[in-house]
């Protein structure tokens, strides 16, 4: 090895081709060590930086996974953009609708009836958000006709009292297609027997399922001329539903409508209306990140041992190397060679096993939850019942940038400290 080092020191051609610093650096990882201690502490460094990456890819995804899915799912039920009138009420809708319509970013409206009622079958009661639409508008500003269970959104007609229901609304009143259910609005009506709620019998021509438990078990289509009657609301409506050529552009477009509609309309828009879900999600990502690059963190600085531990054993080879004339700084690299590699295996690995989790993560949670009997992730409790997964390359691209810094960083102070032995010293007791 001597010999090797000391012919690429003698010959400058040889040294720009194949660098020694690379080849003893290499040599250092590969060779069999008399102290396997620092192998351990190696293998230990390298498999932590691979679980740490992994974990920070898989956690990563699930967490996009969810953004996704939280998104899908709540706008397929929410609108891009809101107009709701002052009190709960809008009068000539129409044109509010058409004003709105103006605006180049906006491709579609319908009106809505918002109200709160209760739902009875039977011994089954149920409180429930009633929600009168136009089917054939309410298809063109949100998804639910794309998530009918069963019967259909074209079914509502006004005067016919149809009523779509959420999956999960239907089973706890134990309602299904064709069944009439009593529908009980919260206004009262004065008679000489005292002040009864007003009710009125509904058949069920339709139930959807979004997979969003807060809708799929307490919201309830009906005919926005049927809600109404019921609700008291003549020819107003609650307010207008819009759908915008891009989903992010909707803020915009929100604020934009707010200047040059009529005052007495407020205007969200989804992220508003749900800002919290999205801003809890995003935290919850950055939070996670910062706590698992710990880990990585801990693993990279185990590289510091390693390395430590392994100039102490090479002291009498970084000496022979620096009688033959190797410089202090060829040495650093030398070192910095080794921790490097470490660091590469162990992000690389991590890499891959992420890689693969992230994108099989659909079949790996349902066997491990066929195999302990239980779900992760009940639908009564969570929004979303499945744990979804968005693998992006940006993610992958900082986890494995950060994770290879944090390995270069830990190698600076041994290698500092191997730049810096005295031959003679090194020499003396050898």
């Amino acid at each position: 090895m001597w010999q090797t080092a000391r012919r690429h020191a003698k010959s400058p051609e040889k040294h720009m081709l194949t660098p020694y610093e690379l080849f003893v650096g290499l040599r250092y990882t590969r060779a069999k060590r008399k102290n396997h201690f620092i192998s351990f502490i190696s293998i230990t460094s390298m498999l932590g930086i691979g679980l740490g990456v992994a974990a920070l890819i898989v956690v990563l995804s699930v967490m996009n996974g969810f953004q996704k899915e939280l998104r899908a799912t709540i706008l397929g039920v929410v609108s891009h953009v809101q107009i709701v009138g002052l009190g709960g009420r809008l009068q000539d809708w129409q044109t509010v609708a058409d004003e709105s319509s103006i605006h180049p970013r906006v491709i579609a409206s319908a009106p809505y009836v918002m109200a709160e009622g209760l739902l009875s079958r039977g011994r089954s009661v149920n409180g429930t958000i009633v929600r009168g639409i136009y089917p054939e508008l309410e298809e063109s500003v949100a998804d639910i006709g794309k998530h009918m269970r069963d019967g259909s959104l074209d079914t509502l007609q006004a005067g016919k009292y149809r009523v779509v229901l959420g999956i999960d609304l239907a089973r706890s009143i134990g309602a299904s297609i064709g069944d009439r259910i009593m529908l009980i609005a919260p206004q009262g009506q004065v008679t000489p027997a005292g002040i009864l709620p007003r009710l009125r019998q509904f058949t069920v021509s339709g139930v959807f399922e979004v997979n969003n438990y807060q809708y799929d078990s307490g919201l309830a289509l009906i005919h926005v001329e049927d809600a109404q009657k019921l609700f008291r609301f003549g020819d107003a409506v609650s307010g207008v539903r819009l759908k915008v050529d891009e989903l992010f552009a909707a803020p915009g477009v929100a604020r934009e409508l707010a200047e040059t509609l009529t005052p007495n309309v407020y205007v969200s828009d989804w992220t508003r209306s749900h800002a919290n879900f999205f801003r809890a999600v995003q935290i919850e990502k950055r939070v996670m990140f910062i706590i698992l690059l710990l880990i990585v963190a801990v693993a990279a600085f185990n590289i510091v041992s390693t390395l430590v531990m392994a100039v102490t054993d090479k002291r009498a080879d970084i000496a022979i190397l620096r009688t033959l004339g190797a410089a202090p700084r060829d040495i650093l690299k030398i070192f910095v060679i080794q921790g490097a590699l470490i660091g590469f295996i162990g992000t690389l690995a991590g890499l891959l096993l992420g890689v693969v989790v992230a994108t099989n993560i659909d079949v790996i949670v349902p066997a491990i939850e066929s195999a302990l009997g239980f779900k992760f992730l009940a639908k009564d409790v969570y929004y979303i019942s499945d744990l979804p997964s968005d693998l992006q390359s940006k993610d992958v691209t900082a986890v494995a940038t950060t994770a290879f810094v944090l390995t270069l960083l830990a190698t600076i102070y041994p290698s500092l400290r191997a730049a810096r032995t005295n031959p003679a010293e090194a020499l003396r007791y050898e």
